[in-house]
């Protein structure tokens, strides 16, 4: 996989998946705007990356996917800094069934705003590039969690989203 010059943002990147997918990119040759909540974490990710890739290939910016202010102008940013946006790893999630409102937030809404707001940068006719947008579910988006009912809804929301919005691209074309 050769991503010479590709551009990719990813939520949720300071660990596990998001990580690992970041881990990927870089490897592969594109650069990398790393976003969380976890900024320490997300500091001294940046360390270890820089070391391993060079300081001009990550860029670690404190977000929150519940903002829509903030994944603007982390977006905003990540192209002025970085050059564009031609990927985007919608990664961050949580699994809280107390506070489900979050979980919804988080895990679904987030995904549909990140989308969104990723589509703008990447619009041909807006000055982008196309691109490609990832959407992290879970196989709680396939077969529920017996004691995870809401956070099971949201990665079937996620994995109905993204089926959706693939139709509705295909078909825009």
């Amino acid at each position: 996989m050769a991503l010479q010059d590709q551009v990719a943002v990813v939520t949720g990147a300071v660990q596990g998946i998001g990580r690992a997918m970041a881990e990927i990119l870089l490897r592969n040759g594109a650069k990398v705007a790393l976003l969380d909540v976890n900024e320490a974490a997300g500091k001294s990710l940046k360390e270890v990356l820089d070391k391993q890739h060079g300081p001009e290939r990550t860029l670690f910016l404190s977000c929150d996917v519940e903002s829509e202010e903030q994944i603007r102008a982390a977006f905003q940013r990540t192209a002025g800094a970085l050059g564009a946006v031609d990927i985007v790893c919608n990664n961050a999630g949580v699994l809280n069934e107390a506070e489900w409102e979050k979980t919804i937030s988080v895990n679904l809404v987030a995904v549909v705003r990140v989308t969104y707001i990723a589509l703008e940068h990447m619009n041909k006719m807006s000055g982008g590039r196309g691109g490609v947008i990832i959407n992290t579910a879970s196989m709680a988006g396939l077969f529920p969690l017996l004691s995870c009912p809401v956070y099971t809804a949201t990665k079937y929301g996620v994995v109905g989203f993204t089926r959706g919005h693939a139709v509705k691209m295909a078909f825009s074309q």
